[in-house]
């Protein structure tokens, strides 16, 4: 063998002695230049495949490896392709040993020569195994090695083409009875590598039995190696090998129950950790895997009781040992178990959820760093399981320690179990501690801490002046890491929650706290708008004027930058705005700032200077009034960076994202006050008239049809096709039906009323909309002697909405929980919230369906409909008449236009300018249009243009919306109307035609 590497060796020891990288360089061109010309003297004929067959043996296997050296040392090799490729070709096992080698490193599967070598290839794969007991002749071929070789080789090699012509040959080798043990292993580590380059290779259904049959296999090499294959494939589509379960808790019960392992697989008494660990990943897989079986009992099947027999083996009798190697390889394996059991989730049984969080308050308070780290990653996991966050409470204490600890990776772990297990009851004493904490904290870790604990100071706070003061204390401890979305947030609750006094302790707040000369930008951003915002709640206050609240803010002009300067302009123009006595101490530094370096601080002071002489003082005042509420998104701009920074598998991130009970009673809170609900102001019953006018619609029952959609069928009445009232429902009478329908059309234009009224139930509704978004308040109020029974409501959630809904317990009913309702007692109301969010056109409006049961035992559904119709999210236009007449033509076409007529009954009183007055204040408040004044000389026609908004996004992330008209022409003489709607979409026009058509009517 030395005589045969002694050229290799010689160039390696040139290359190594050299004294710069110059000197190198030139060494390996020489020797490049030298096999180049060896591979291609220019005088021999080549073979037909390009190799030279003038050089020996030796000869080529030397120059092979110098190529294989100089490629792994960096230098480019585009040459000796064909050499190596017959060296692929040799029938000599130390040849191929070279060529496969260098096949590996030097080509790649998507060189043209590659498809030379195909051939050869199968052949070594499907070559059988030498099973002769004579010694192999000197330079024979060891069948099993060879095919190991092209295993490897192809392995690293990949190429979709090389793959797709070598993959079944790959399978056939596993699945062979033939297969020695090394091959085996070797082709399912192939087979593995070829299906993440070509996920669909393999067709799961048809391979699992074979899967299932290697898992009887004796050999422990080959079960680790087939389940690291089988963790692949299950990944990818794991329905297709759940029925494996069985057989792999068979082998995780053989090597944990009766220790079943080879000596040479134990590793410090504990048999082969590395497969128990992947048995355990793979059963990872399948959360529902013991979901609904009879554990212990008789009724269960016999491997899911198997499996919680093995895991409570590893849970309870894994002992600490002295050996680290050892303690190491169990804590892996009690690891993977705990997973297993978080997979599991409320389905496991709740004594090995306790015992899982015994061991991990052991785990978290050892001093191996390692242990210690895992523990806490663990029990965040656990914690999240309903009802284990108590006994991870327990070890709070524990958690705190460990947030001092000198790694920065055990401190995040801690950070994020505390932020985990944080709830009402503890909210203020993790908070207080992680502020304290983070004092001390070094920078590595003091912006994530000061985003969690913002998360959590506004999840919990019972009081919101809690919270003001938390941020506050953030701002000032650790200012530079309080993000602009931390003080962003504290802006938009204080500005969505006026009830008490929050908006004006926070004013009078952030006045002490930006007094100082010296104080943090950030505070000064904060103080600048809520003092602009709010600053008049407390100018009565004594060392609080207007004045004064200029005097402390302008103080800190020198030391912000342009963008907090920015903000402080238009906090000026307010205080201007609300006091006489800050205008001449606004007006100079307008003037200064007019010629600022800065765009948008030149800007401002510009239009704020020259406001009160381009508009009248209502126009100005309008202008500079407070800010509105801000919308209310899904997920807050603090949940969006934290789920940035640590993606949706992070148990923090799922923490943030579920709304606490504090949060959900603020949110029912604030919207129950911005409705003042129907059923506690009294509202009025539906006067005759309007009953009857009501009845007169139903005349023509195809036109009522179309123009209230929400009319039930029979069977939702109550009543059977065949004529027979059904069982015990009771749905709604018929003659309240003109009056419901009226109540839904009415309630499409205003924002609250009665939807529905009989003896037993009212329910009123309270809707407002911004934008694409709405938030829908529905009151449920028992007027019944008696309380209400199992009482649920159902809400239809179609395609084109998001929704969101939340309310009294138990009340919805979502078809997945076994819940019977709630009661509702006398003179009481049950409340429903829904956020929404429109994502395309739409023309008809979700369903409501009630049902409840009366002392009596009677059983009432009502079918109803929410007054969601597509106006609700027109957003005003105002167009002159030009423009307007171009975007009439503009949408000419029959899939742009609606249009119908529409008479009045006879009983009406006529089209009169007063009615047209009506008409015209129905198409601005009602539908939401704006009034294009001027497009018809004629009092009798009405014009309108508006933007139908949704959430959808186009390809450059634009909302995407549709622009919508109306024209409402008036014939009094015939006593009839003509609505004509055209727009980009046909199902816009269809729908505002016909909530136009009754709503009409509904005001003559």
């Amino acid at each position: 063998m030395s005589t045969q590497a002694r050229g290799l060796n010689n160039f390696i020891s040139d290359l190594r002695n050299a004294k710069s990288k110059e000197e190198e360089s030139n060494r390996v061109e020489l020797e490049l230049a030298k096999i180049r010309k060896k591979f291609n003297p220019g005088d021999t004929k080549l073979a037909p495949d390009g190799s030279n067959p003038s050089l020996s043996s030796y000869q080529r296997k030397k120059y092979v490896w110098k190529l294989v050296y100089i490629h792994v040392l960096g230098y480019e090799v585009d040459f000796g392709h064909s050499e190596v490729l017959a060296l692929v070709r040799s029938k000599k096992y130390s040849e191929k040993t070279v060529g496969y080698v260098a096949l590996s490193l030097l080509l790649r599967g998507s060189d043209p020569v590659m498809g030379t070598i195909v051939d050869t290839m199968k052949r070594d794969l499907t070559t059988a195994p030498n099973t002769a007991t004579k010694k192999l002749k000197k330079g024979g071929v060891k069948n099993d090695a060879i095919q190991c070789l092209a295993l490897c080789s192809l392995a690293n090699i990949s190429g979709l083409e090389l793959i797709q012509a070598m993959h079944v040959e790959v399978q056939h080798v596993l699945v062979s009875k033939t297969s020695t043990e090394h091959v085996k292993k070797k082709s399912a580590l192939c087979l593995l590598r070829l299906t993440r380059t070509s996920p669909n290779l393999i067709s799961g259904r048809e391979f699992a039995p074979h899967v299932g049959n290697l898992l009887q296999d004796k050999h422990l090499g080959v079960l680790t190696s087939v389940m690291n294959l089988l963790n692949g494939l299950a990944s990818q589509h794991s329905a297709d090998y759940e029925s494996l379960i069985p057989n792999v808790v068979h082998v995780l019960s053989l090597l944990v129950m009766k220790k079943q392992c080879e000596r040479e697989y134990l590793y410090y008494r504990t048999p082969s950790p590395w497969l128990q660990i992947k048995l355990l990943k793979f059963l990872q897989l399948y959360p529902n895997a013991v979901e609904g079986h009879d554990i212990g009992g008789m009724g269960g099947n016999e491997h899911v009781g198997q499996l919680i027999n093995v895991v409570g083996r590893i849970v309870f009798e894994t002992e600490v040992s002295d050996s680290i190697n050892k303690s190491n390889a169990d804590h892996a394996i009690l690891f993977e178990a705990v997973n297993l059991i978080v997979a599991w989730g409320t389905t496991c049984p709740s004594e090995m959820l306790e015992g899982a969080m015994r061991i991990l308050g052991k785990f978290i308070s050892v001093r191996e760093p390692n242990i210690r780290y895992l523990g806490l990653m663990t029990m965040a996991k656990l914690a999240q399981i309903e009802g284990s966050v108590e006994g991870a409470k327990k070890h709070q204490a524990t958690v705190l320690v460990s947030l001092k600890d000198a790694d920065i990776s055990v401190r995040r772990r801690a950070l994020d179990l505390l932020f985990v297990i944080c709830d009402t009851d503890n909210a203020e004493q993790i908070v207080d501690e992680l502020v304290a904490h983070l004092v001390v904290a070094d920078a590595t870790i003091r912006e994530e801490m000061v985003l969690k604990i913002a998360i959590l100071a506004e999840k919990y706070a019972t009081d919101l002046r809690w919270y003001v003061d938390t941020i506050l204390k953030l701002i000032s401890i650790a200012g530079d890491y309080v993000s602009d979305s931390i003080w962003h947030r504290v802006v938009q609750i204080v500005t969505n929650h006026p009830q008490g006094d929050l908006q004006g302790y926070a004013a009078a707040t952030l006045f002490v706290a930006v007094t100082p000369h010296r104080c943090h930008e950030t505070t000064v951003c904060v103080a600048a708008y809520v003092l602009g915002e709010f600053g008049f709640l407390i100018a009565e206050r004594a060392g609080m004027s207007g004045e004064e609240q200029f005097q402390v803010l302008h103080q800190h002009w020198f030391n912000v930058d342009t963008k907090t300067r920015a903000i402080l302009i238009s906090t000026y123009a307010k205080l201007a705005n609300l006091y006489e006595e800050c205008r001449p101490l606004v007006a100079p530094v307008f003037a200064r700032s007019k010629n600022s370096i800065d765009v948008e601080v030149q800007q401002r002071c510009a239009e704020y200077a020259s406001m009160r002489e381009a508009f009248s003082p209502e126009a100005v005042e309008d202008l500079l009034r407070e800010m509105p509420p801000f919308e209310d998104k899904r997920r807050s701009a603090l949940e969006m960076r934290l789920l940035e920074k640590e993606g949706e598998d992070s148990a923090a991130v799922t923490k943030a994202s579920t709304p606490s009970e504090v949060e959900q009673q603020r949110m029912l809170q604030s919207a129950q006050m911005l409705s003042n609900p129907p059923i506690e102001e009294e509202l009025e019953p539906f006067d005759e008239q309007a009953d009857e006018d009501a009845a007169a619609d139903m005349e023509n029952e195809e036109e009522a049809q179309e123009q209230a959609p929400i009319s039930p069928s029979p069977e939702e009445n109550g009543v059977a096709q065949n004529g027979s009232s059904t069982a015990q429902v009771q749905g709604i009478p018929k003659e309240l039906i003109p009056a419901m329908r009226k109540a839904f059309s009415n309630l499409c234009t205003s924002p609250s009323g009665v939807l529905f009224e009989n003896s037993k139930l009212q329910v009123g509704v309270k809707h407002e909309y911004v934008g694409a978004q709405g938030r829908i308040s529905v009151f449920f109020g028992n007027l019944h002697s008696s309380p209400l029974h199992n009482f649920k409501v159902k809400v239809d959630r179609p395609d084109h909405l998001r929704m969101q809904m939340q309310g009294t317990q138990d009340l919805l009913d979502d078809d997945e929980s076994d819940s019977t309702g709630c009661t509702v007692a006398t003179k009481t109301q049950a409340k429903l919230l829904v956020l929404v969010e429109v994502t395309a056109p739409f023309d008809d409006a979700p369903s409501l369906r009630i049902s409840f049961e009366t002392e009596e035992g009677e059983m009432h559904e009502y079918p109803l409909r929410l007054p969601l119709v597509a106006t609700c999210f027109m957003e005003p236009v105002n167009l002159d008449p030009g423009a307007f007449m171009q975007r009439w033509k503009s949408l000419e076409g029959p899939d742009r236009e609606c249009q119908e007529v529409m008479k009045l009954p006879p009983t009406s009183s006529g089209i009169t300018e007063e009615y047209m007055g009506r008409v015209s204040s129905l198409i601005v408040d009602g539908l939401k249009f704006g009034r294009c004044e001027g497009v018809d000389p004629t009092p009798w026609t009405v014009s309108g243009a508006a933007t139908f908004r949704t959430g959808a996004k186009d390809a450059n992330g634009n909302n995407i919306n549709v622009g919508c008209l109306v024209r409402v022409e008036a014939n009094p003489k015939a006593n009839a109307f003509r609505v004509t709607t055209r727009t980009l979409h046909p199902l816009c026009s269809k729908a505002i035609k016909n909530v136009a058509l009754v709503s009409i009517k509904l005001v003559a």
